[in-house]
């Protein structure tokens, strides 16, 4: 079948011609009849599989019957179509994919989501829109401030309804369709229909029709997928080796987490491979920059968190790379989704240390296959020397560029000598006694360190001889041949507040 046989105005068609695709998918085929008859729809279909042109085309169809406006007039502020999406990307994803498909429609869009000023987003809002694709948590800022109005949405999408629970913004989702008109059209995708899923359906949907395209957490039959069991400290290397050597152009690649993601794609740099890292930590404008990069092909490689792993569509893309297996076995099949889209083939490798055997197993399990051993093109694992060679400096892991000080740090109270050995006193009393205390061995012992007195000082010299000149001369040889006053003589209270100098004693 066609896109023609669907239902579909001519200008829809051509639009969709354009981008490439002749054939309907599966999902398609189903969902776009039934959008176009008003009823609610349910769908459950995994990444790659057409979900967007499912509820996209159907969607400007009926705003635009025959590709034409349907005498609605826009009022500042309204929309008549809400998409929600649980990611910044794929927001814009689909709201570039809505875009295209209404090239020759007179559709008027925006697409808001944080990360970024919001005052470009209230001015697209303004004059009223079409279609509105939002993530929830700018959507619901901007509702509470009135500067979007809902009240008049005639329909309503979910997307990926599954990762907005995942991701905790079910409560936000509430919200919003709390602030919606009851008499509207609900579509609900999803990747898995799990009880969450159903629960929020029965409550959402009003007698929808449930379309299921794949069976639950299965893989598309397109994706070649390999695993390569090696040492952690090996993966960096190897991952460069295979894209060298297998001349791979465009590779998406997976970690745990955003400072792995940060470490890996700055050692590929610096082996000749240019690469980005996009996660959450990430500003608006450097994710937004990296994913044009890498669809435009200026960009060879990116790395990326499970911010990515779903509803980001890229054409053609064959490689997509788990350098770190995920904690949770359904996000496996989303973060291989990436590759083998719409009917095209490609390669999903897998990275595997021996801590992530158990890892591997589930998967297998969910999957219902076992996944084969790739070739590793001839890699030889790097030494211990050059590991270590590699390994960045402590100075740099502890994000300092200060050099570490092996000297202990002598303070000015001698007690507190952090740097040397603490005295007995004070280590009990911050970590505790060490142990039993040593016998006492009588009365000869040292005293505590806090019942120390300060040493005293040296008792001046008693003079008693008469005030003659022989006294005064054995008064300047024991004081060191320096003017001393008598002692019948009353000394000044303070010397130093009057400028002189403390005298020496027994020649200082």
């Amino acid at each position: 079948m066609s896109f023609a046989s669907l239902g579909l105005s001519d200008a829809l068609l051509r639009a969709v011609a354009t981008t490439g695709h002749t054939t309907p998918t599966p999902v398609q085929l189903q969902a776009i009849p039934t959008v176009l008859q008003g009823r609610d729809l349910m769908v459950a279909a995994q990444t790659g599989t057409g979900k967007t042109g499912g509820f996209a085309l159907p969607m400007l169809e009926l705003l635009f019957p025959n590709g034409q406006p349907s005498g609605h007039t826009r009022k500042p502020r309204q929309v008549r179509a809400l998409v929600l999406t649980p990611t910044r990307e794929l927001a814009a994803q689909v709201h570039e994919s809505i875009t295209d498909y209404a090239s020759e429609l007179p559709l008027k869009s925006a697409c808001v989501f944080g990360g970024v000023g919001p005052n470009p987003q209230v001015r697209a809002i303004a004059p009223g829109l079409d279609i509105l694709v939002a993530c929830p948590g700018r959507l619901l800022d901007l509702a509470n401030q009135k500067l979007v109005d809902l009240s008049q949405v005639e329909i309503l999408v979910l997307d990926e309804a599954d990762r907005m629970l995942d991701m905790g913004f079910i409560h936000d989702v509430k919200k919003v369709i709390a602030r919606l008109p009851g008499k509207r059209q609900n579509l609900l995708f999803s990747a898995t229909f799990s009880k969450e899923i159903t629960e929020l359906a029965n409550r959402l949907l009003n007698e929808p029709l449930r379309i299921e395209v794949t069976p639950p957490n299965t893989t598309v039959e397109r994706i070649e997928q390999r695993v390569f069991r090696i040492q952690s400290g090996h993966k960096r290397a190897l991952l460069a080796h295979l894209i060298t050597q297998g001349a791979w152009e465009q590779v998406l690649v997976f970690t745990r987490t955003k400072h792995g993601a940060n470490r890996l794609a700055e050692y590929l740099n610096k082996q000749g491979l240019t690469a980005a890292a996009i996660h959450g930590n990430k500003s608006q404008s450097a994710r937004t920059k990296a994913l044009k990069e890498f669809k435009a092909g200026t960009l060879r490689i990116m790395v990326a968190t499970d911010i990515a792993a779903r509803g980001l569509d890229i054409d053609q893309l064959p490689h997509v790379v788990n350098f770190e297996l995920p904690n949770v076995s359904e996000d496996y099949v989303h973060r291989i989704g990436r590759t083998g889209r719409a009917g095209r083939s490609g390669e999903a490798i897998s990275l595997v240390s021996p801590d992530e055997e158990k890892l591997l197993k589930a998967i297998e399990r969910m999957t219902r296959q076992q996944i084969d051993t790739g070739d590793d093109l001839g890699f030889v694992a790097p030494s211990q020397n050059d590991l270590n060679n590699d390994r960045p400096e402590r100075a740099e892991r502890s994000g300092s560029d200060r050099p570490r000080n092996n000297q202990p740090n002598r303070s000015r109270n001698p007690d507190s000598n952090k740097g040397g050995q603490q005295p007995a006193r004070a280590a009990n009393k911050r970590n505790g006694p060490k142990g039993p205390r040593p016998a006492s061995k009588g009365p000869t012992d040292q005293p505590r360190i806090n019942q120390q007195r300060r040493p005293q000082r040296a008792a001046r010299p008693v003079i008693s001889e008469p005030d003659d000149a022989v006294a005064r001369e054995r008064r300047l040889q024991a004081f060191g041949n320096r003017a001393v006053p008598d002692p019948d003589e009353k000394p000044a209270r303070n010397p130093r507040r009057k400028g002189q100098e403390k005298p020496a004693l027994f020649g200082g």
